[in-house]
C-alpha cells in the first residue's frame, strides 16, 4: 500500500510539474509585487488585437507569411500571457504560400466574440479580407472565408450593432490600392461573412493624420468609436474618432503619443475592460530588429473620450507608462510568459514555432524526446536561405538572450546542411555540412538577402563527432555572436559579430533548418535534442 501511495504521489508530482506555466529566463513583465513593467510581451506580436470573454483575455497578432498563422495568446490579467494556439494552419491561396512571401499574408487581424462564437477577421493585402470562426478558442477553426476580395483592403474590424446590423471598418494599403490614410465602413450580412455594399468613407486623415490605419470599431454610451493610429509606425500617435452616427461625421482627438517617454509610435492596439470596471489598452512599439513589442496602458474615459496612458498635464492626451500597477481582475494569477525553450518531449511542435511558408508534413517530426528535421530540397530558384520555405523559427524574446541547441547530424548525401540561424533581411548562421570526407562546420553571413545577394561562407573545420552544440548570443543593439562546442562545455567563437536586421514588417527571428541540394528518394536528418533560451 505504501509503494502504491509513493507511486501515485510521484505521478502527481510529474503531472504538476508538467502543468507549471512556462516562465522566461530572459524577460518577465510581472514584477511580482502588484506592478508590471512594459513591454508585457517583449516579442514581435505586431498589430495586436484582443477581447475579453468572462475572465479570459485573448490576443491575436499579424503573422504575415509565418505558418501556422494567426497566433492566439491567452491571459487572465493582461500581464501574464501564454501561446495557446493558431487559427490558421495553412495560408490561402495554398500553392501561392508554399513559397516564401515575406511581408505578405496575414496583416493586422481583429478578434471578437459574438453570440457564442469567436471571429477573427484578417486582411491579405493582395487577395482581400478573410474571416475564420470557431465555437471554441481552441478550435477547430473554419477554413478562411473570403469576406471581400480585392487588393489593398487592410485592417478590418467588425461591429455588431444594437439593432442586429453588422458592420466592418477597414483601411487601405497605399502599396496595393494606390490610396491610404482613409477608413471606410461597410455593411456585412448577418453571418458576418460577406460584404454587402461598397462602403462609406467615414474619415480622411490626409490633412492631419497621414498614414491613418489599423482601425478598431467599438460602441459605448451611444457613440461609435474608431480607434486608429496615424503618423507612421515608428513616429505616430493614437487617434480616436467618435460619432453618434455610424457613418459620421466623426470628431477626432489624439489620445496618446510618445510624450517624454522612449516609447516611440505608440502604434495600433486594442481596448479591453475588466470585470471590475477598469479600462486598458494593448498596443505595439516598433523596435527595429526586435520587432513590434506589446505594451499595456491604463485607460480612462473623460467626457466620453478615452485617455490612454498617463495624462500628466491634464490636456486629455496621455503618454505611455514604463511601470504601473497591474490590472485589478479580482484575483492574482501565476507568472507566465510565452513559450521559448523547447525540450521536444511532446509529439507535436511547440506553439512558438513557425515555418516561413506553408509546410510539407514531412519536414519535421517531434518524437522520442527529439525533433527530427529531415533535409528538404533547396530549390534552384532560391538565391539564399531567405527564399527557402523549410526554415523553422521563433520570435526574439528579449533585448538580450542566448540560444543554444544540441543536435546530432545524420546526413546521407554530400551538401546536406543543418544549422542555427538568425534570420532577417540580412542573416547569419553557423552550420554543419556533409562533404565526401566527413562533416564540416562553417559560419555564413548573407548581406542583402531580401535582394537575392549570395551567402558568404567561412569554413571553420571538420568536426569529430555527430553531436554538436550551436549557440548564438544576442546582446543589446541586436548584436549577435555565434559559437559552437563538441562537448557542451567549451564554446569556440564562430566568426565575427553580426548585427541583425528586421525582416519584412517583422523582427529578426532565431531558428533551425535542414536542407539538401540533391534530388533523391530519401533524406538525411538532424535530431535536435533541445533548444534553450537563457
Amino acid at each position: 500500500m505504501k509503494r502504491l501511495f509513493v507511486l501515485s504521489f510521484s505521478l502527481l508530482s510529474i503531472y504538476a510539474t508538467a502543468q507549471q506555466p512556462y516562465v522566461s529566463k530572459v524577460w518577465v513583465s510581472d514584477n511580482k509585487n502588484g506592478t508590471y513593467k512594459n513591454p508585457v510581451l517583449y516579442a514581435d506580436y505586431s498589430d495586436p488585437d484582443a477581447c475579453r470573454v468572462g475572465d479570459d483575455y485573448y490576443l491575436v497578432a499579424s503573422s504575415f507569411d509565418g505558418i501556422p498563422g494567426l497566433p492566439i495568446l491567452h491571459s487572465k490579467d493582461l500581464v501574464n500571457w501564454t501561446i495557446i494556439g493558431h487559427a490558421l494552419k495553412r495560408q490561402p491561396p495554398y500553392e501561392h504560400f508554399s513559397q516564401t512571401r515575406h511581408g505578405m499574408g496575414v496583416w493586422a487581424p481583429a478578434i471578437r466574440y459574438h453570440n457564442g462564437e469567436f471571429y477573427i477577421y484578417y486582411p491579405d493585402p493582395d487577395f482581400g479580407i478573410y474571416v475564420v470562426k470557431s465555437k471554441s478558442i481552441n478550435g477547430p477553426w473554419t477554413d478562411p472565408i473570403l469576406v471581400e476580395g480585392g487588393k489593398g483592403l487592410i485592417d478590418p474590424c467588425p461591429l455588431w450593432d444594437d439593432d442586429g446590423k453588422v458592420y466592418l471598418v477597414h483601411a487601405y494599403a497605399g502599396s496595393r490600392a494606390g490610396i491610404k490614410s482613409i477608413v471606410v465602413v461597410k455593411k456585412l450580412d448577418a453571418t458576418g461573412t460577406k460584404v454587402l455594399d461598397g462602403g462609406v468613407m467615414v474619415f480622411d486623415g490626409h490633412d492631419q493624420d497621414p498614414t491613418l490605419e489599423g482601425p478598431k470599431f467599438y460602441k459605448r454610451n451611444g457613440y461609435y468609436y474608431i480607434f486608429a493610429p496615424a503618423g507612421g509606425v515608428g513616429t505616430g500617435w493614437q487617434l480616436v474618432m467618435r460619432s453618434k452616427n455610424i457613418y459620421g461625421p466623426y470628431e477626432r482627438k489624439v489620445v496618446m503619443d510618445q510624450g517624454s517617454t522612449p516609447i516611440n509610435g505608440p502604434h495600433q492596439g486594442a481596448w479591453v475592460d475588466t470585470k471590475t470596471g477598469e479600462d486598458w489598452f494593448l498596443h505595439f512599439q516598433d523596435v527595429d530588429a526586435y520587432g513590434r513589442i506589446v505594451h499595456l496602458q491604463p485607460m480612462k474615459w473623460v467626457n466620453n473620450w478615452p485617455v490612454i496612458g498617463v495624462d500628466k498635464d491634464g490636456d486629455g492626451k496621455g503618454e505611455p507608462v514604463l511601470e504601473y500597477k497591474k490590472p485589478n481582475v479580482g484575483k492574482t494569477y501565476p507568472v507566465q510568459t510565452p513559450q521559448e525553450s523547447d525540450e521536444f518531449n511532446g509529439n507535436t511542435l511547440g506553439l512558438q514555432w513557425q515555418w516561413q511558408a506553408n509546410p510539407k508534413p514531412f519536414w519535421a517530426f517531434p518524437a522520442n524526446g527529439k525533433l527530427r528535421l529531415f533535409s528538404a530540397m533547396w530549390s534552384d530558384t532560391a538565391k539564399n536561405l531567405w527564399f527557402v520555405p523549410n526554415v523553422l523559427m521563433q520570435k526574439w524574446p528579449a533585448k538580450e538572450f542566448t540560444t543554444t541547441v544540441k543536435l546530432d547530424f545524420k546526413p546521407r548525401l554530400a551538401n546536406e546542411r543543418t544549422g542555427l540561424v538568425i534570420m532577417g533581411s540580412d542573416y547569419a548562421y553557423v552550420a554543419l555540412t556533409k562533404k565526401e570526407d566527413g562533416i564540416y562546420l562553417s559560419y555564413v553571413i548573407c548581406k542583402g538577402a531580401e535582394a537575392g545577394k549570395p551567402e558568404q561562407e567561412k569554413m571553420i573545420g571538420k568536426i569529430s563527432g555527430a553531436t554538436t552544440y550551436l549557440r548564438v548570443k544576442v546582446s543589446a543593439g541586436a548584436k549577435c555572436s555565434f559559437s559552437y562546442s563538441e562537448d557542451g562545455k567549451e564554446f569556440i567563437p564562430a566568426g565575427d559579430e553580426f548585427k541583425a536586421l528586421p525582416g519584412r514588417w517583422i523582427g529578426a527571428k532565431v531558428g533551425l533548418f535542414c536542407t539538401r541540394t540533391t534530388v533523391t528518394n530519401d533524406a538525411g536528418f538532424a535530431d535536435v535534442d533541445w533548444f534553450r533560451v537563457e
